[in-house]
């Protein structure tokens, strides 16, 4: 996987750029399909202007698509005219797409009625289809952009005001359906951001240790010799002692944790050990 993303990194600057877009492609219309087969039939607005077209269907029967359409469009130019930011066209092509998609599979026959499959299943759906259009660096528009709008005349955080935008929509969608409903979206909402984060990040299996221990020279040899990793010398001062205490820093897998434990209690009893879940690693000896 290392070896196959490496090969991809070193490609045509123009064919990293057409695979960028296919990304951004492949995964509106995940989030676009997701939408007509889980969310919008059991009636969960999972926030963002997918969940606003979802309350203004229940209410009106609009099309959602061109509920998405009317508000993305217009806030894709606004935030052009209030952010002055250079709004990249992946971001346009994603705003355009994803309704696309949700106007042609509309018809299509939803797997469950049942509200908490729907929130489940919609959730990974969603955070999948988005993980892979931010892997792609681009965007589907909706609160992200009302959130920065937001933040330039408020202060207040973007991260904060995503949030207060998506739980005025989870509040009106309790008053339009049902406040069960309302917790269904949140389950999708909760689902859809750790789905995200294993998207772009991946599952990780690698663990950070970070030891601090008087014998530390010879717990490194014994790490290089019987565990075969990498092992870093950090200088350290003690904090009580105010002496040098060199601290080992180490990047292995889960499996070899076990080990790497039993080694420092063998060498040293007293040595302070820290371990850490590693989100992402990168370099000789670990994928991708």
């Amino acid at each position: 996987m290392a070896s196959l993303y490496r090969k991809i990194m070193s490609l045509n600057p123009k064919v990293i750029l057409a695979l960028e877009y296919v990304e951004i492609l492949v995964g509106a219309a995940i989030v676009g399909l997701t939408f007509n087969l889980f969310l919008l039939p059991n009636e969960i607005a999972a926030g963002g202007i997918s969940g606003l077209s979802t309350i203004l269907h229940g209410l009106f029967g609009w099309s959602p698509a061109i509920v998405q359409w009317a508000f993305n469009i217009p806030l894709f130019f606004l935030g052009i005219i209030l952010l002055g930011k250079d709004f990249s066209i992946k971001t346009l092509v994603g705003t355009i797409f994803l309704p696309l998609v949700v106007f042609l599979t509309q018809n299509v026959e939803p797997p469950t009625s049942n509200p908490l499959l729907g929130a489940l299943f919609g959730g990974v759906g969603i955070g999948f289809g988005l993980g892979i259009v931010f892997r792609g660096k681009g965007s589907t528009g909706g609160t992200a952009l009302i959130g920065q709008i937001i933040h330039k005349f408020t202060h207040i955080s973007s991260g904060i005001s995503m949030v207060l935008v998506d739980g005025c929509i989870v509040i009106l969608s309790a008053v339009v359906f049902s406040l069960e409903k309302a917790l269904y979206a949140l389950i999708s909402i909760y689902l859809t951001g750790k789905v995200i984060d294993i998207v772009q990040m991946g599952f990780s299996n690698s663990k950070m240790a970070i030891i601090i221990s008087e014998r530390e020279e010879e717990i490194r040899q014994v790490i290089l010799n019987e565990i075969d990793r990498g092992v870093t010398k950090i200088p350290g001062i003690g904090g009580y002692t105010n002496n040098d205490r060199p601290v080992l820093m180490c990047v292995l897998d889960q499996s070899e944790l076990t080990k790497l434990k039993q080694i420092v209690v063998r060498v040293d009893p007293a040595a302070f050990v820290i371990v850490s879940n590693s989100v992402e690693v990168m370099g000789e000896g670990f994928q991708t």
